[in-house]
């Protein structure tokens, strides 16, 4: 097959081809695909047999991978093709892909941007990202093992990420004597799995990746396949796409003020078209103005289209930041502070309800929670179960709340308006990736009701800085000794005070809950909420929790402003807390009566830097308390 003389490029992100490609295929149309399905099944081998068979490696290349085959134990004439794919040195080693590594070719038809992905489940989560930006999958099957979990997961996956054409390619026939029966048993498990998966086109394909059966040409060893070879398929296939169809959307990534005479808005146009003079609005503010002129490096255009880096400038100037959403006055996406999302879960830790993280959408970036799992979705027989958490590789549909409304559009329409990722407020870890459904309609009905008398003016009439004190540390640590102590000392200075006790909360306000993660998680979500209103009353709250997880507690410091929240660390060391145990609560979690007790089997994480770090296991509960007090006094309490 004639193809252009295009040498094997080097690995980049999608969008960054090397520059000779794009000299060589200026103007051609662009099929973004992946290779997915599980592992050891070929994928880094079939697409070094498109470049190979396409002579898109060169030849010294070539040399070094027939060296580097034989040192890894293959034969003079079995030349090992998925190194060449395979590009980490811990890949090469255990034979595996971990990454997701893009490769750039072109024939005469057509230019490609292929993603090989991971087939281990260990990192789905790269396979997800390979996957978001492509329009086709290319899923490869053993045809000695037939449809597995990982395929089936994968299948999954590039469904929710919106992929609509699938190759369904079943490799390594030359494993199973080129049989047809095996291939159709094979295609039609995949079909019966994949009824309820919303793929548009469904073409199946028997290989051979490292011998070349059916990669450029037909192959004589299955005389029974009628259909055409795979890169010829690739080059024919129509992948239609509505995008230029949606109204602008302009995700502004920076705000350029180089200086006090112009003020531009600097992003890629995401859908849509813009043109000088039209309409806009802006979210989620929703102000409108005109666009006054659109700058680019080269010059100023009269009009931009999907996918060019451009600067807006606007007739008005408005208060527009990193985040915000420039649209098309006369079609604008949803905003919304709660939405129903498709979610895959990639984090060690698992998905609990209540817990804090950020989310990032279109470069709209604020905290969010998840406030419900309505279920998980089995990958096998693609069933809904209920579900008190995600753990990593699961796949669920949950609710999510939004510090502040974004602006969004359900992912079947718009990718980039649709899809987020959550992020780990601790370790900015990259931890879920969503695809949002649509806006949850109670969230219309909630508004936030001007009260006229605020924090300021009840705090004046009680004459104090009104503030939380978050005690935290193990059960039998002194924490509520000392703030009953503390409480005492504040109450006879004519302070006004209230104690939010574990204890006592849990016979009333947390009596439904119990002490897994998840209930603890929720334990203290209500109990930050219920403290921050006592701050805005006026009060000084004394919050006593264990409160073992430090996300818990950062969540519950973001609720206040900087100087109303403090952390006090009761810090006793365990055998000093088991040794007072003065509720018996150790002696039935060593004895294995009681399930989840921090310290036992149950962790708690330690601040690492509280305000107030009392070392109680030394000092008398009334030297801490004067401590906390005089400290107190010095920079809070002073009248």
């Amino acid at each position: 097959m004639a193809c252009d003389s295009v040498k094997t490029p080097k690995a980049t992100v999608p969008g960054n081809e090397p520059e000779r490609l794009r000299d060589k295929t200026a103007g051609k149309p662009v099929l973004r695909f992946l290779t997915c399905g599980s592992v050891d099944d070929g994928k880094s081998t079939l697409i070094a047999r498109l470049l190979l068979d396409s002579q898109l490696v060169m030849e010294d290349h070539l040399q070094a991978l027939e060296l580097e085959s034989k040192h890894a134990g293959k034969g003079a004439q079995d030349v090992d093709l998925a190194l060449l794919m395979d590009g980490l040195q811990a890949e090469r080693e255990q034979g595996i892909t971990i990454d997701v590594a893009y490769r750039y070719f072109a024939t005469k038809n057509r230019k490609f941007i292929v993603a090989d992905t991971p087939g281990h489940e260990q990192y789905t989560r790269n396979m997800a990202t390979g996957a978001s930006q492509c329009d086709l999958a290319v899923v490869l099957v053993d045809a000695r093992k037939g449809i597995l979990v990982q395929t089936r997961r994968h299948s999954h996956i590039i469904d929710l990420l919106g992929i609509k054409h699938v190759v369904l390619a079943i490799n390594k026939m030359d494993l199973v004597d080129y049989a047809e029966d095996v291939f159709a048993k094979i295609l039609s498990d995949f079909e019966r799995f994949a009824a309820h998966l919303n793929f548009e086109s469904l073409t199946a394909m028997p290989l051979v990746a490292a011998k070349g059966d059916n990669i450029t040409t037909r192959s004589g060893n299955m005389p029974w396949f009628n259909g055409e070879p795979l890169l010829s398929f690739l080059e024919k296939v129509d992948i239609a796409t509505a995008s230029d169809t949606h109204g602008f959307r302009f995700p502004v990534q920076w705000v350029n003020r180089p200086n006090l005479d112009f003020r531009g808005y600097c992003g890629s146009v995401s859908e849509g078209s813009v043109s000088v003079g039209d309409e806009i609005v802006v979210l989620p503010s929703a102000r409108t103005t005109r666009v006054n002129s659109i700058v680019t490096y080269d010059g100023a255009l009269e009009r931009a289209g999907r996918g060019a880096a451009i600067t807006l400038v606007l007739e008005d100037e408005l208060d527009i930041s990193r985040g915000d959403i420039i649209a098309g006055g006369k079609d604008r996406p949803s905003v919304a502070d709660q939405v129903c999302a498709q979610l895959i879960w990639m984090g060690e830790e698992p998905l609990i309800p209540g817990r804090r993280y950020v989310i990032n959408c279109a470069n709209q970036t604020t905290g969010a929670s998840v406030t419900k799992i309505k279920h998980r979705i089995n990958v096998n027989t693609q069933d809904h179960s209920a579900a008190k958490r995600l753990h990593q590789n699961d796949i669920g549909v949950v609710n999510l709340a939004f510090d502040r409304p974004l602006a969004f559009e359900p992912y079947a329409r718009s990718r980039t308006m649709g899809s987020f990722i959550l992020i780990d407020r601790m370790s900015n870890a990259t931890i879920a990736a969503g695809m949002i459904q649509f806006g949850l309609r109670r969230a219309d009905n909630i508004h936030w009701q001007a009260i006229e008398i605020d924090k300021q003016a009840r705090s004046a009439l009680k004459n104090q800085k009104p503030l939380c004190l978050w005690f935290t540390g193990l059960s039998g640590s002194g924490k509520s000794t000392i703030a009953n102590l503390l409480e005492k000392k504040l109450h006879a200075q004519g302070l006004h005070t209230y104690i939010m006790d574990g204890d006592n909360v849990r016979h009333g306000l947390n009596r439904d809950l119990g002490f897994t993660e998840a209930d603890r998680v929720e334990n203290i979500r209500r109990v930050a909420e219920v403290s921050k209103m006592m701050v805005d009353a006026g009060l000084i709250v004394l919050v006593s929790f264990i409160s073992p997880f430090v996300s818990e507690r950062q969540m519950a410091r973001d609720l206040f402003d900087d100087d109303e929240f403090f952390e006090v660390f009761v810090d006793t060391p365990l055998e000093i807390c088991e040794q007072r145990d003065v509720k018996g609560l150790y002696a039935k979690a060593r004895a294995g009566k009681l399930r989840n007790f921090t310290g036992i089997d149950s962790p708690y994480e330690s601040p690492e830097d509280p305000e107030f770090h009392l070392k109680a296991g030394t000092v008398s509960a009334e030297a801490l308390v004067d401590e906390i007090v005089l400290a107190l006094e010095r920079k809070i309490l002073s009248r």
